[in-house]
């Protein structure tokens, strides 16, 4: 099993554009993305910390419904 790493927040952002995310907005240490589907329009919250923790970037993912693998393709 293969644990979530702790990376950059611009990495993270990055790879996440590469999935069809888009920066919306960032208010402070907060960066904003929403990525539209067929169903529905998800939205997720960036910290801007260096390094983003493990756990945090795990409920990130979670929330965009990345797994772990495909992330670690667009990264």
């Amino acid at each position: 099993m293969t644990k979530v790493p702790s990376l950059h927040y611009d990495r993270v952002i990055k790879a996440l554009q590469r999935d069809g995310w888009v920066i919306v907005r960032q208010k402070g240490s907060h960066i904003r993305l929403q990525k539209h589907t067929p169903e529905q329009t998800l939205k997720l919250t960036i910290p801007a910390h260096r390094p983003i923790k493990r756990s945090t970037l795990s409920h990130i993912l979670k929330q965009a419904r990345i797994s772990l693998n495909r992330f670690q393709e667009l990264l």
